[in-house]
């Protein structure tokens, strides 16, 4: 089987995007399979995580592998000096797969520049996200059912967002209008406007966040300001509760809109929207296993045409 690491969603076509989101329509209706049955997936977690790394968990055991790896570096050869090179390459001696998150932007990249066991990149830095951007474009496409020609908001941290950052990357086959609102402090950095401008993106900043100012998304998309990134704790008590969603915002939204976060939150969406129609950020989650069982099975070369007939055969 061919193998491939899954790093950035950037070289993405928008045929891949769209063969990806099929795999993961076709894993929604059978989650459990047997395909990567022998197989051993680590998972690599140099930073925190809870969504990701159980659901790349779960999608591996759902999948028929076994899994390896750890979620506290602390606990590992890291914490006597082992460089990430030479962890690398000890856990390809063990693993068909590695998923890696890392707290340093390009280290999944290094990463499979030293070793040929295919890599996914669980997020590195501030950087990039491209499973949580499969994820949540299979969640604008289940719940707009289309990814063309959509107003997309994304409110919050654009700076440190590695999630938005992907986002904009996958969108640019798809004709969209994204809206960014930021305080000065965390605006989306001038690489990724320089990118929409290169692409022919449509974008706005806004600085307001109001419900008149959010009335015409289709897509909401809220993020956590995230306090790990921050140098300076004053700056971070600064912003971290400039735009608060509550279900009074939501009076004007279009009836198709639905609201997205990475997760986790703090205070950016208040309780009181969890039971809003709008609200779809828990079932945006659970996406994330049908979109890593697509990943998972996509770089180790399991095509889409063998998980359709493998489908078929479950449901006779």
């Amino acid at each position: 089987m061919e193998k491939r690491s899954f790093v950035t969603i950037a070289n993405f076509s928008k045929e891949k995007i769209l063969y990806m989101l099929e795999m993961a329509r076709e894993f929604e209706k059978h989650p459990n399979r047997h395909l990567l049955y022998g197989r051993v997936v680590a998972t690599l977690f140099f930073e925190p995580s809870t969504r990701t790394r159980l659901s790349f968990e779960t999608a591996a055991n759902r999948l028929g592998a076994r899994v390896i790896g750890f979620s506290d570096p602390k606990a590992t050869s890291s914490s006597k000096g082992e460089t990430l090179k030479d962890t690398i390459k000890m856990v390809s001696n063990y693993a068909d797969i590695i998923v890696m998150r890392h707290y340093l932007e390009g280290a999944a990249t290094y990463a499979t520049e030293v070793t040929n066991v295919p890599i996914v990149n669980a997020g590195d830095g501030a950087h990039q996200h491209p499973s949580q951007t499969m994820l949540d474009l299979y969640s604008i496409y289940k719940t707009q059912g289309t990814l063309e020609n959509l107003n997309i908001f994304l409110v919050g941290d654009l700076k440190y967002g590695r999630t938005v950052h992907s986002l904009i990357q996958a969108m640019r086959h798809f004709n969209p209008t994204f809206h960014f609102i930021a305080p000065d402090e965390l605006r989306m950095p001038e690489e990724y406007k320089i990118y929409c401008r290169e692409h022919g993106i449509k974008f706005e900043e806004h600085h307001e966040f109001t419900a008149e100012s959010i009335a015409d998304a289709d897509i909401l998309y809220m993020t956590r300001v995230q306090q790990e990134r921050f140098t300076d704790l004053m700056e971070y008590e600064r912003v971290k509760n400039v735009y608060i969603l509550t279900p009074e915002m939501l009076v004007h939204s279009r009836k198709n809109m639905k609201i997205l976060h990475p997760l986790p939150r703090v205070n950016e969406i208040s309780q009181g929207v969890d039971d809003c129609e709008q609200a779809y950020y828990f079932q945006q989650a659970q996406n994330g296993l049908y979109a890593r069982e697509a990943i998972l099975c996509d770089v180790l070369g399991i095509t889409l045409d063998e998980v359709k007939a493998d489908g078929a055969r479950i449901s006779e």
